[in-house]
């Protein structure tokens, strides 16, 4: 199901299987040893991995998905992640929405999707990068707030190629998962316990953060939360969870 094509560094694994994505490449997996442009949901954001720190790929799913579906593969991808996490390291990873997973508290692993739509056909590249071993040279992460969490951090020397199999058969058992999309947002919703946490969410239009209480999720990826006696959908933020 699955062609591994490994690179030293690249720019963005996202980048280089953004045009290639489609029929002849479906199952395509990019690895990067180190990305020198990788970047985060938001513009201007970098995704940080010292050379041997990170697992960085981007897998072009093996078949094309309505689009209307689209929206929850972030959450998908969040959920065989955080299985194969758990698999392989007996850690288990909090769902944060919209697109992380931390340890602790701290992120440890963040998802980007691209993705071409030819028609009633969708063809999805699911980026990931997983800080799966501490550097030794902290001067490495100067810089870098807030500070990420590793899983050498709780669970010693991670297998980086183990890791990866763990994730791509996790996506290989759950693609059918992929055309019921509401189910998906419900199964993440359980998992990352979500009706009733506290929110700590900036939106993309504000400076100042606003508390919330989180909801469920919307049938387009939005966060429902309540805020000021009232619901409301929220598209685009950063957030944290308020322990």
């Amino acid at each position: 199901m699955w062609r591994i094509e490994r690179v030293e560094e690249t720019g963005s694994t996202n980048d280089d299987v953004a045009p290639r994505l489609g029929a002849d490449e479906a199952g395509l997996v990019r690895v990067a040893g180190v990305q020198t442009a990788g970047r985060g949901r938001r513009a201007g954001r970098t995704w940080i991995a010292p050379r041997g720190s990170g697992l960085t790929f981007t897998t072009a799913l093996p078949r094309a998905l309505a689009p209307h579906a689209l929206w929850c593969v972030t959450f998908w991808a969040s959920l065989a992640i955080r299985e194969a996490v758990a698999r392989v390291t007996s850690v288990t990873l909090d769902l944060v929405w919209p697109n992380d997973l931390l340890l602790d508290g701290r992120k440890c692993c963040g998802i980007l999707c691209v993705s071409r739509v030819e028609g009633e056909r969708a063809w999805v590249g699911v980026g990931s990068g997983i800080n799966v071993l501490r550097p030794r040279d902290a001067s490495l992460l100067e810089g870098i707030a807030p500070t990420p969490a590793f899983l050498s951090d709780v669970a010693g020397n991670v297998d980086h190629a183990r890791l990866l199999d763990a994730i791509l058969n996790a996506y290989a058992a759950g693609l059918d998962e992929l055309d019921h999309p509401t189910a998906v947002a419900r199964r993440w919703e359980r998992e990352a316990r979500l009706e009733g946490t506290p929110y700590e969410l900036l939106l993309d239009e504000e400076s100042t953060p606003r508390r919330v209480i989180a909801r469920r999720i919307a049938t387009d990826g939005s966060l429902i939360v309540h805020e000021g006696g009232r619901e409301r959908a929220v598209s685009l933020a950063d957030a944290r969870v308020v322990r």
